[in-house]
């Protein structure tokens, strides 16, 4: 019995690390490198480094065909794009003061951040 509830509490442990607690390293993202795929549950790469006050260009590229990948939303820029399955789909961010700005799918399943610094 107790090595049920251990097994249940590493569980719920990995299951706070992978949704809540871990973030992976930032992508410095440059003129000839901003596509962001979509896939097998995550945004690649996730974190994602602008320069502050410049206009930028995201490419989104969704290789993953579950419902929830078909659209992301920048909630603080008020930008929301629908993302057709194996087409790139330019997103354009205006300049942006330093911060960081989360970026997710509809149910916020897939996560990810602009770093503007």
């Amino acid at each position: 019995m107790i090595w049920v509830n251990i097994a249940g509490l590493l569980l719920i442990a990995l299951i706070v690390w992978w949704f809540w607690l871990y973030q992976p390293k930032a992508a410095k993202v440059d003129t000839g490198n901003r596509v962001i795929t979509v896939a097998n549950g995550t945004y690649t790469p996730a974190r994602i480094r602008l320069p502050a006050g410049q206009a930028a260009t995201l490419m989104f590229l969704r290789k993953d065909p579950t419902p929830c990948s078909e659209t992301v939303l920048i909630p603080d820029l008020n930008i929301s794009a629908a993302l057709p399955l194996d087409k790139p789909t330019s997103i354009a961010i205006p300049p942006l003061s330093a911060g960081e700005y989360p970026f997710h799918c509809q149910m916020q399943m897939y996560r990810g951040q602009l770093i503007v610094g």
